[in-house]
């Protein structure tokens, strides 16, 4: 991924994949839209997504997504044909960068995330460490 959509943006889809020969595409998740994060700079787009494992919080209707510049987001896939974003976090500029990669923009970077069983979101990010939130739905 380059910055700033360099390469073009990447979504979250969703897949039908009742045929596995032939997985089809019903929706794609919509980006966030509270303010112009490709103005921001790095890199902006999804990065990891929490997976249901057991022992963590398992969801058939929520999806939490880094968005790298833009923070983790939350998603209400209920209605699969029109996924809609519930919640979101940007952690606000940390007191002291710590991003350890040589020639990179000073923004924001979230990587990872991480809920528990208690619906606590672990965020990392590159330069402003690690984050923990509660979502309360």
């Amino acid at each position: 991924m380059l910055d700033n959509q360099e390469d073009g943006f990447k979504p979250i889809w969703i897949f039908d994949n009742h045929v596995k020969a032939n997985p089809i595409s019903i929706s794609t998740f919509p980006a966030p839209s509270d303010k112009d994060y490709l103005k921001v700079g790095g890199h902006f787009g999804p990065h990891n997504v929490h997976e249901n494992r057991p022992g963590s919080f398992v969801s058939e209707d929520l999806i939490f997504a880094t968005y790298q510049n833009a923070g983790l987001r939350v998603y209400d896939i209920r209605d699969q044909f029109r996924p809609k974003e519930i919640g979101a976090f940007v952690p606000p500029p940390p007191a002291k960068w710590m991003d350890p990669r040589p020639n990179r923009p000073v923004v924001l970077h979230s990587a990872d995330v991480f809920v528990d069983r208690n619906a606590l979101c672990y965020v990392t990010d590159f330069s402003a460490g690690l984050y923990i939130v509660e979502f309360k739905g």
